[in-house]
């Protein structure tokens, strides 16, 4: 096994655009042959397109972009954009007079820090099309991670910054990857000691708190938690997989979610994985979602890494 870049997968760019003084984002994959697709919800408030799609038992067969994107609901105007760069590409869905390009995608809440009148447009999602063909990506504070915070159960003044992690492997000439921004209402863990790397922070903000043992300890409280949630990704791969398997995969690859964040799945998460599957490599559907939980967790890791400072959020490459 070793690490390779997202774009060493044959047929797929990553593109991302921003806004800083907003504080947001979003983040495209592109895949222009086609991939077979999936996807899991398991958060309790998701915002989410063409989803229904990727049920098998529906026509489509493959998708042609996944968008990532901040600015909650408002942040799903970003895959007009995606829709008007792949037409002109002559790439999509042949309806007879024109293509349909088949876009899923996602979205995370970020309007708690920055402007929160400024919001992904049609205009970014095009942008990241365009910056998708550079093939050189970047993670942290960009995309769809640039407003992303994490431990918010106390609000915005405990909050640490989130990002966007992206993490690739290979065996043999099977290729798995992992694309996820790191919105949560909860803390990240590292999987390999069970330690808490970055979450809510203390009383005086010298160190770190413990999210879901404030929870336990404060379990009367109907607390309004919606300080701005949700974590969203996509598994991307080579192997060969039917929709019933892309839905299994990212049903599995959940499990990335879980070993490296607590609490996740809640009711203000909108914790979302799609799969792209570009079908060039026959394997084991299980070693798939084994990959893909490793590459989840990975790319959480990743993401929280090599975020930085943003709107007085601490990150915790800025931490001592």
């Amino acid at each position: 096994m070793r690490e390779i870049k997202l774009t060493d997968i044959e047929g797929v760019k990553i593109g991302h655009e921003q806004d800083r003084d907003g504080a947001t984002g979003c983040t495209v994959i592109l895949c222009e042959e086609g991939a077979v697709a999936g996807v899991d919800v398991r958060g309790g408030a998701p915002g989410t397109r063409e989803t229904d799609l990727l049920d098998p038992m529906n026509l489509i067969e493959k998708i042609h972009a996944v968008l990532l994107s901040g600015g909650s609901a408002f942040g799903l105007d970003a895959a007009a954009g995606i829709m008007q760069f792949l037409e002109e590409k002559k790439i999509g869905f042949d309806v007879g007079v024109t293509r349909v390009p088949i876009v899923t995608g996602a979205v995370l809440f970020d309007l708690m820090i920055g402007d929160y009148g400024i919001r992904p447009d049609k205009a970014m999602g095009y942008k990241a099309c365009q910056n998708a063909y550079d093939q050189a990506y970047s993670e942290g504070t960009i995309g769809a991670g640039t407003g992303a915070t994490i431990g918010k159960y106390l609000g915005m003044e405990y909050a640490m910054k989130g990002g966007i992690g992206i993490y690739c492997m290979q065996v043999g000439s099977l290729q798995i990857g992992a694309v996820v921004a790191v919105n949560c209402m909860g803390d990240v863990i590292d999987p390999k000691t069970g330690k808490i790397i970055a979450g809510i922070l203390n009383e005086d903000k010298s160190g770190l708190g413990n999210t879901e043992e404030m929870m336990i300890h404060n379990y009367r409280e109907q607390k309004n938690l919606f300080h701005g949630n949700t974590t969203i990704g996509a598994v991307i791969t080579n192997a060969k997989l039917t929709k019933a398997q892309a839905n299994k995969i990212a049903s599995i690859a959940h499990n990335g979610y879980a070993r490296t964040i607590r609490p996740a799945h809640t009711m203000v998460d909108g914790d979302t994985v799609f799969v792209m599957a570009t079908g060039r490599e026959e394997a084991d559907v299980n070693v798939v979602g084994i990959l893909a939980v490793k590459a989840v967790e990975e790319a959480i890791i990743r993401g929280i890494q090599k975020a930085d400072d943003l709107h007085n959020i601490p990150a915790i490459s800025n931490m001592k």
